[in-house]
């Protein structure tokens, strides 16, 4: 920030924290005004009592400086965008009063101030047209920069979300297939080893631990981006995730064609997470899952009939709400006690 704008953010904190003391001065000096004024009518009073009343050029002149100070805070309090074009109107405001009152108290006549007033006029013109195309001009630029970084975002999650299934893809048919390659050889192993029962238990206990590594491997890659997600579509790993649930699952869908794979990747895990959280914190309950397409956007809906109240700022949902943000979508919680909760997650997949 530039030296002008933090004097700027400093006059407007100012002005916000201490209008009193503004307005103190304001009084201070109408009154010193009152009082000069005052004084001329006196001296006027007691040389010229009668004759042409002079005293009022001097209040003008007392006028002119609390009429600008006036109008110059009434600008100062628009937005800062606005700011110099309040300004401007100000003064010339300021200043069309003053010679409307000049022709006033010259005897009236031809109604000459309606000449400056309208040069005054169209100078706020201009300078409102030049403020109006020079805000089009940013809001264009801002919009076409929103759109860059929207498409450049969405490219950057397309990416990620193809090198993640290239990853899963490695894990499923490389180190996961020379597991299962290694237990079947152990198991063959083993059972040439019954004359020799110590050696048998390392062999089964290897295999054993192959074993669970296969598992561990296996929930690894389904939790990077499930086969079954890329193979099938959306709704047969919702569906084979209602399965797989601790908890009795019903699921809906209304989508009739595939969908990019970032938005489908997002879903899923949408959905996985929404079910966890069931299963751990209701595991009495049933939930129903509901997937759909409404105005260009993949709708998901995962409902339960627990009791509720759950907390929309806790870890695994405020990951949920940054893993839908990030595609531009929208996620709302309902979880009123007694009443069950609903999740509903918005994506755009145009």
């Amino acid at each position: 920030m530039d030296d002008n704008a933090l004097l700027m953010a400093a006059y407007d904190d100012e002005v916000t924290r201490r209008p009193s003391g503004w307005r103190r001065a304001i009084g201070i000096q109408t009154t010193i005004a009152g009082m000069l004024l005052a004084l001329c009518i006196v001296i006027w009073g007691l040389t010229s009592p009668g004759g042409y009343f002079w005293p009022i050029w001097p209040a003008l002149g007392l006028a002119l400086p609390i009429g600008f100070q006036l109008a110059l805070r009434e600008a100062l309090t628009t937005p800062r965008r606005w700011r110099a074009l309040a300004v401007h109107g100000s003064i010339a405001g300021v200043l069309t009063a003053m010679e409307v009152f000049i022709w006033a108290v010259t005897g009236g006549g031809y109604f000459w101030p309606i000449w400056p007033a309208l040069g005054f006029g169209s100078a706020i013109g201009f300078h409102a047209l030049i403020q109006a195309q020079s805000k089009s001009a940013s809001e264009r630029e801002l919009t076409e920069r929103v759109d860059v970084l929207t498409r450049t975002r969405r490219g950057a999650l397309d990416v990620q979300a193809a090198e993640l299934r290239r990853i899963e893809r490695d894990l499923h048919d490389g180190a996961q297939a020379r597991l299962v390659a290694l237990t079947m050889k152990l198991g063959r192993a083993e059972g040439r080893l019954d004359e020799h029962p110590e050696v048998a238990e390392l062999v089964r206990a290897a295999r054993a631990d192959a074993t669970a590594a296969i598992g561990e491997l296996r929930d690894l890659a389904r939790g990077i981006a499930p086969p079954v997600l890329a193979d099938r579509g959306l709704p047969a790993a919702v569906d084979a995730l209602g399965r797989r649930a601790a908890i009795p699952v019903s699921v809906s869908t209304r989508i009739e064609r595939r969908l990019p794979p970032v938005v489908e990747t997002a879903a899923y895990f949408v959905v996985a997470e929404s079910l966890t959280n069931v299963a751990k914190h209701a595991p009495g309950a049933s939930a129903h899952v509901s997937l759909g397409e409404e105005h260009g956007s993949l709708v998901i809906e995962v409902s339960d009939d627990g009791p509720g109240g759950a907390n929309a700022q806790g870890g695994g949902l405020s990951g949920l709400r940054q893993r839908v943000q990030a595609l531009d979508g929208i996620l709302a919680i309902s979880s009123d006690p007694g009443e069950g909760t609903i999740i509903r997650a918005e994506l755009p997949c145009e």
